[in-house]
């Protein structure tokens, strides 16, 4: 995992505080050990140091005191601060009153808002660790299947025996984020949902269906959506909505697990070749992956939508209030079907750029749509060329 540099850049000026959130084992604590080697790290999943700061939050601020110069020229790193809420409130007054800047860590902000924590109202920026990128691994690099059936998630990108870990992962993650920190009372009902949801995700998301399948009501099963939101396990896709029209589609969501890897595992997938049903679902999450790392570590904020008709036109991805129009497809010959939902939307639109991103091996233009190999598409994207930002990687 220390090979990779990732494309995350976190740099704080004199008394700018900051939380890294990001879901488990997408390499959060790595980063922040290789980045800020000389900071001193308070890790909440030792059980001694979690206890004691547990009983008497006033510690941090007591032993924070008494450090002279050196370490704390530095951020103090909390590793895994959601574990204790009310050390934030230690953390606001350090803040305010001493020179000390802090890095908050964690997995789910959930257990802090829920438990009304202080969020230090602004005085913290946000920043967001995902899993490993194709401009982290290498472009030309990447081998596709190798991803779309390991994920991301460095460790399991790396393990020759990933399967076992993506399943332990599913399942401990589960129980650790979820059950154990108390998020959904009726623990075989959400379980239930987070099959349900494995199977339509990426699909426009019907709340009724999946609440018949889990046997309680929609409002539950939006609640547990928001809990898999909410602990970065994944992203709602809202519907491209420019100006109100009848034949769009302009209410239902998609969903999208946060790691391509975690949602075969989920739903027991495994893909060997470049071709079919499920290699083009797991393609079209990749991309999605890719975009919405781009998004965040370039501090770009253009929003991330899709467009569907009612009579069944789609467009996967619309970017930047409808500045940019992608397509995905797991095909190495795109037709006239393929490029049909992208002409209505062109010429509905007038998209900057139309792009089909595709297993095609060389670029080529018809009728005003650019049909792009996948590699090719990212290099563009990492580069600027799609969406700019101030720092390319």
């Amino acid at each position: 995992m220390d090979d990779f540099e990732r494309n995350l850049k976190i740099e704080l000026p004199a008394r700018q505080s900051a939380f890294l959130w990001g879901a488990r084992k997408t390499g959060k604590s790595t980063y922040l050990k290789k980045k800020f080697p000389d900071s001193l790290v308070y890790d909440f999943l030792k059980t001694d140091l979690f206890l004691e700061l547990s009983k008497n939050p006033a510690l941090l601020r007591e032993q924070l005191l008494a450090q002279k110069g050196g370490p704390l020229e530095h951020p103090v790193i909390l590793d895994e601060v959601q574990k204790i809420p009310q050390v934030l409130d230690e953390v606001h007054w350090l803040i305010e009153n001493t020179n000390n800047r802090f890095i908050l860590c964690g997995s789910s902000a959930r257990k802090l808002k829920r438990g009304q924590a202080n969020l230090l109202g602004g005085r913290a920026w946000r920043y967001e660790m995902f899993p490993l990128t194709s401009a982290e691994v290498g472009i030309d690099k990447i081998d596709l299947l190798k991803v779309l059936n390991r994920g991301m998630i460095p460790v399991h990108y790396l393990q020759d025996n990933y399967q076992k870990s993506l399943k332990a992962y599913v399942r401990d993650y589960l129980k650790e984020e979820v059950f154990h920190e108390g998020l959904a009372r009726n623990i075989p009902a959400f379980s239930r949902f987070f099959e349900a949801m494995g199977y339509s995700h990426g699909q426009l998301t019907n709340f009724s269906n999946i609440a018949r399948e889990c046997g309680v009501d929609s409002k539950t099963v939006k609640e547990y959506y928001q809990i898999l939101i909410d602990t970065l396990l994944g992203t709602m896709v809202e519907p491209f909505k420019k100006r109100q029209e009848r034949q769009v589609i302009g209410k239902a969501s998609k969903f999208y697990l946060f790691d391509v890897g975690v949602a075969g595992a989920v739903t027991k997938r495994h893909i060997r070749e470049e071709k079919g049903e499920w290699f083009g679902q797991a393609f079209e999450h990749f991309i999605f992956m890719e975009l919405r790392a781009y998004n965040s570590y370039g501090e770009t904020d253009f929003d991330i939508e899709f467009w569907r008709t009612k009579s069944g036109l789609e467009v996967d991805f619309i970017l930047q209030n409808g500045e940019v129009a992608i397509e995905v497809k797991g095909t190495n010959r795109v037709d006239n079907r393929d490029i049909k939902p992208l002409i209505s939307f062109t010429e509905e639109y007038s998209p900057r750029l139309s792009l089909i991103v595709c297993n095609e091996k060389t670029r080529r233009l018809h009728q005003g749509i650019t049909i792009i190999p996948w590699r090719e598409f990212l290099h563009e994207l990492w580069t600027g060329k799609i969406i700019p930002v101030k720092e390319t990687f």
